[in-house]
């Protein structure tokens, strides 16, 4: 292309009504034209802009903080809120868990001044959730429970209250403060506590030396009347246990076994767990709360009913020997009394043991009055107490003196743990005690939570070492 077609082309066009890339015109166009059109935009830029009779006034420059206004939207007539709200189904928020640490805690320095902030409130229950910058409000979450409370299952459904036995109507205490106020002192009474113990120890002894039967009939009572304290106190604390199926099989599964055989006890079990869900069927709505109250009536028929059997498993071997030899039929009454008598003894050890020497809680949240000193105590006395038995020959089952030291360590282990566990429920349902039938001791459960645990223990032990094989030296 030759110079003058480019000076023509150049001529014809007209870039002026454009402006120029620079600061300065460009050779090209007029400079008046430019200066013209630059001091028409500064003046438009300097007035206001207004939008009508809602006027909300000059908006504010982008480097301006920020006035905490919202913004305005007027809706159409028939268009509903919800619609709009597309985004209302989303929420940055999580559950809060109640040991979780302070959200303030957790989040860093440099996100506490973020639009979105939370913050812990008064009430321990709650927990803020966002708090929005634009208008000031807070939108406060329930905390998510910890644990099953009482009377509920996981699904949320309310079920009733607990009741209150107090006398003026007083409420029972909070979960809450009863997992931050002290345990109360057991405060027994030693003299009544000794007196009853006694005679207690004086109905077993004639019932053990009368016949088999007559202790098995008082192994049912004790059973029952457990049982019996267990599902009323359930029932005070809010659940609706089927009382009457888990009273019979906690009755029913001990006299099977001492009738049959430790054969009969998975048919007991899978019957009282049939007759209890059947119980269940015929509630008006699932208001009834079938899974946790059939889970807690189930937990009594094990606790008590099957743990229980293994006392007439025990007892059964006086009257199922098979054998004509000299102390056969004493092989299930002499086992009962050794483990009577070693959970007794191992009970006293760690009272006294605990209460003059012991410093280190065996697990406070369970029983603080519980001591690692008081434990290693009751098992000292009650290796004392079966080496006794070993040298005085006071039993014709158990001859030898590593069978009894065995016996001993058993009973050591499972009595202690079979307390522990009874106290645990006890925490767990704020109660002190199952009942009130055996003064100065508390309930038939209170007096008997040890050997609950220690008979199928010794049971297994006893058909594994067979004592009675043993021909005693001299």
């Amino acid at each position: 292309m030759s110079d003058d077609m480019w000076r023509e082309r150049r001529d014809r066009d007209d870039f002026s009504e454009y402006g120029s890339l620079f600061d300065e015109a460009e050779p090209t166009q007029n400079i008046d034209e430019v200066r013209g059109k630059k001091a028409g935009k500064e003046s438009r830029e300097s007035e206001a802009i207004t939008f009508g009779a809602s006027d909300t006034g000059n908006l504010p420059h982008w480097t301006d903080p920020p006035t905490g206004e919202v913004p305005r939207l007027d809706v159409e007539d028939g268009v509903d809120d919800d619609e709009l709200d597309v985004w209302s189904s989303f929420s940055s928020e999580s559950p809060v868990w109640q040991d979780d640490e302070p959200i303030e805690a957790q989040a860093p320095a440099g996100d506490r001044n973020s639009g979105q902030q939370r913050r812990v409130t008064d009430d321990p229950s709650k927990v803020s959730g966002q708090h929005r910058r634009v208008s000031g409000e807070s939108e406060v979450v329930t905390r998510e429970p910890s644990r099953i409370t009482i009377g509920t299952d996981p699904s949320g459904i309310p079920r009733r209250p607990p009741t209150s036995r107090r006398r003026g109507g007083a409420p029972p205490p909070s979960s809450a403060r009863a997992r931050t106020a002290p345990p109360p002192k057991s405060g027994r009474d030693m003299p009544v506590a000794i007196a009853v113990g006694l005679l207690l120890a004086a109905v077993f002894l004639a019932a053990l030396m009368y016949e088999p039967w007559a202790l098995a009939v008082l192994i049912c009572i004790v059973v029952g009347l457990g049982a019996v304290e267990f599902y009323d106190k359930v029932s005070e604390k809010g659940y609706r246990p089927a009382v009457i199926p888990g009273v019979v099989a906690c009755v029913a599964t001990p006299a099977a076994a001492y009738w049959l055989g430790d054969g009969t006890l998975p048919l007991a079990i899978a019957f009282a767990f049939m007759a209890t869900s059947i119980t269940f069927i015929g509630a008006r709505s699932v208001e009834a709360g079938p899974m946790p109250n059939v889970s807690i009536t189930t937990l009594g028929i094990i606790w008590i009913g099957l743990l229980g059997s293994f006392a007439m498993l025990i007892l059964r071997l006086s009257t199922n020997s098979g054998s004509d030899l000299p102390g056969a039929s004493n092989r299930g009454t002499d086992t009962l009394f050794l483990l009577a008598l070693g959970v007794v003894v191992n009970d006293i050890g760690a009272l006294f043991v605990g209460s003059a020497a012991g410093r280190t809680p065996l697990r406070p949240w369970i029983s603080p009055n519980k001591t690692v000193e008081g434990l290693i105590g009751g098992a000292l006395m009650t290796i004392v107490a079966m080496v006794v038995v070993g040298i005085g020959e006071w039993s014709d089952t158990w001859k030898s003196q590593k069978h009894l030291f065995a016996l001993a360590i058993v009973i050591s282990v499972f009595a202690p743990l079979g307390d522990l566990v009874e106290s645990m429920f006890k925490r767990n349902l704020d109660t002190k005690d199952f009942g009130s039938i055996i003064r100065g001791h508390g309930g038939v459960l209170d007096r008997f939570d040890a050997f609950l645990f220690t008979l199928p223990a010794v049971y297994y032990l006893t058909m594994v070492l067979e004592p009675w094989t043993v021909v005693r030296a001299g």
